[in-house]
């Protein structure tokens, strides 16, 4: 199977084969390519005349009020700044279908999740879940084992990734120090927590980039 775009579109469309509804799993380390992937995926799959949608985890980041109550502000995106029963609860709602179901979305320039921002209709048949931790194999993640009908991994090098990262903060304008702490303090070492402890997927990337 070819890994690209098409190639990995064709592996969701022989596991879906007649299915009303497939949930793909896209996890991995920050900065890893997630989001580009499933987008690249959601164009594929459109074009091919199938109904999907990417389901972003972001949108499940607990409140910066909680997380300054609970001193965990510092570490946002850790995986213990997210309402992972929510997150469980929506998943298993859009995997019963039947109806519509509203999700939130994240705004990065805001950092705050925003309610009911994203739709996923009932005739929708693919549903890309993208997202850190969505194969971590620990407590309370691992209660989303069962829910995933496929599963793809993308895992770059510590360098490609450390490069990623600094990128993505820079466009964000944060200044040196702030960049260094958000890399060596919370990023870096969440990247290392989810490719040692996640199950393993059924497509496994070293790296996903357009061009």
């Amino acid at each position: 199977m070819s890994m690209t775009p098409a190639g990995i579109a064709d592996r969701i469309l022989e596991e879906a084969g007649d299915a009303s509804r497939l949930l793909v799993a896209i996890a991995g380390p920050p900065g890893a390519g997630k989001s580009t992937l499933a987008d690249a995926l959601d164009a594929e799959l459109l074009r091919r005349g199938e109904r999907s949608v990417v389901l972003p985890m972001d949108g499940f980041h607990m409140d910066n009020g909680i997380l300054e109550a609970r001193g965990l502000l510092p570490r946002k995106g850790a995986p213990e700044t997210f309402d992972v029963r929510a997150f469980d609860d929506i998943l298993r709602a859009v995997r019963k279908g039947g109806e519509e179901v509203l999700v939130p979305v994240f705004d990065r320039d805001r950092e705050l999740a925003i309610a009911s921002a994203r739709a996923i209709a009932v005739e929708t048949r693919i549903i890309l879940v993208e997202g850190n931790y969505l194969l971590l194999d620990e407590t309370p993640w691992s209660r989303l084992a069962d829910i995933f009908d496929l599963s793809i991994f993308v895992g770059p090098s510590a360098d490609v990734l450390e490069e990623r990262l600094r990128a993505r903060w820079v466009h964000y304008g944060l200044d040196e120090a702030a960049i260094h702490w958000k890399l060596h303090g919370n990023d870096l070492p969440n990247g290392r927590r989810i490719i040692e402890n996640s199950r393993k997927a059924d497509i496994s990337l070293e790296i996903f980039e357009t061009g």
